[in-house]
């Protein structure tokens, strides 16, 4: 342990010395969280949809052909349980509910009015309220097919209610929102947690893979590899400090982001800290094993930067992973990025307590051995 910290001790001076890596690591970041966490979002197509059908009726079924018959909407589960339809909500496995009451056709037939109930995710800020006017549409369309009025009523109902609803009069489908999780549709409530993953995920991968790259170009790599230090604690000795250093950049920028753009913290920090410090160990073995494959600097942060470009590209940072096609959806279940991009909204943004990230949580787990081990590994390999 105190060779470890010796040679952890001598890795931090060189990066305190090192000016143009402070600024890197702590300013950078920070001007690139201000800017970025304004990006603007794109349109939205296939939208996870849970289905409560408590009519039943061809006027009902009818309904639901037009949502699924839209290319908006992605009908994964139907069933008459509204509890089923909220955990799904709360796990992030759907986007929006759409509650159909068991009077829906009696009411068209008797009164030429009727109700349904649209429950969002509103954690993605403005892309909800994409979702909104894509049923507004869906529902002014079948409002006329029906004979009842050219223009639905939109009532907005910003926070999760169980009161009933008073029947609406005159004529028309009425539609209720309720934007969950983000009750003011603020797009950087859902933009900026991701968007600090992604700043601390290049930043802890790129020092890593040029560190070691390093020592490879001034030749005290093969110094240190006739030391009686064994290599597992020199790995250690490497990746300590960044790790450190991850995570105090990850808590300046949490931050930022609450004091500059009011980010919600529902959850509970200590369980978010825990999953950005497994979730650097494998930013940082990530970065590694870049490492060991590449014998200059330079090589190092081109081949980081292509690495980081994919993953955050097939995170779902940016665009919705829903809406991307079948095979990049699969190939975005080997991207770790994604799973601490979904842990950071649902811990700050809905307050996921560990039961609704643990599967989550036991990806990052593997990801973490299974690298890092890879990397050793291949580390061992090109050492000698």
């Amino acid at each position: 342990m105190r060779r470890i910290l010796f040679l952890a001790w001598a890795e931090v001076l060189h990066i305190v010395r090192d000016r143009a890596t402070i600024v890197q690591v702590l300013l950078m970041p920070i001007i690139q969280l201000l800017v970025l966490s304004n990006a603007a979002t794109f349109e939205i197509r296939n939208t996870p949809t849970y289905i409560v059908d408590f009519d039943r009726t061809s006027t009902s079924r009818a309904l639901i052909q037009h949502f699924a018959a839209s290319g908006h909407f992605r009908i994964i589960g139907q069933s008459p349980s509204q509890d089923l339809a909220n955990e799904a909500l709360l796990r992030g496995q759907v986007t929006m509910v759409l509650t159909i009451p068991n009077d829906f056709d009696a009411s068209i037939v008797r009164e030429h009015a009727a109700f349904v109930q649209l429950a969002v995710n509103a954690e993605k800020g403005s892309a909800a309220g994409i979702v909104q006017s894509y049923a507004g549409r869906i529902l002014k369309a079948y409002s006329e097919e029906l004979g009842a009025l050219v223009r639905p009523s939109i009532r907005t109902v910003r926070a999760p209610s169980a009161e009933p609803i008073p029947k609406p009069g005159g004529g028309h489908i009425v539609m209720e929102e309720r934007g969950w999780y983000n009750p003011t549709l603020n797009y950087k409530h859902y933009m900026v947690p991701g968007i600090l993953v992604a700043l601390v995920t290049m930043i802890g991968t790129l020092l890593t893979a040029q560190n070691i790259a390093r020592e490879k170009e001034i030749g005290t790599l093969e110094q240190l590899n006739v030391t009686p230090i064994t290599r597992g604690q020199f790995i250690t000795a490497k990746l300590l400090p960044f790790w450190v250093l991850g995570l105090l950049e990850f808590a300046l920028g949490l931050t930022v982001g609450k004091l500059a753009f009011g980010i919600p913290m529902q959850g509970s920090l200590l369980l978010l800290f825990a999953a950005a410090a497994i979730y650097l160990v494998v930013a940082l073995a990530i970065g590694l094993w870049i490492s060991t494959v590449v014998e200059t600097q330079q090589q190092a942060m081109f081949v980081t930067f292509f690495v980081i470009m994919v993953y955050l590209l097939m995170s779902g940072l940016f665009t919705p992973i829903d809406s991307m096609p079948d095979w990049v959806q699969k190939l975005a279940l080997l991207n770790p990025v994604r799973y601490f991009v979904t842990i950071s909204r649902a811990i700050l943004v809905k307050g996921a307590s560990i039961r609704e990230i643990a599967q989550s949580l036991l990806v990052l787990v593997a990801f973490a051995v299974t690298v890092l081990t890879v990397a050793i590994r291949q580390y061992s390999k090109r050492s000698v």
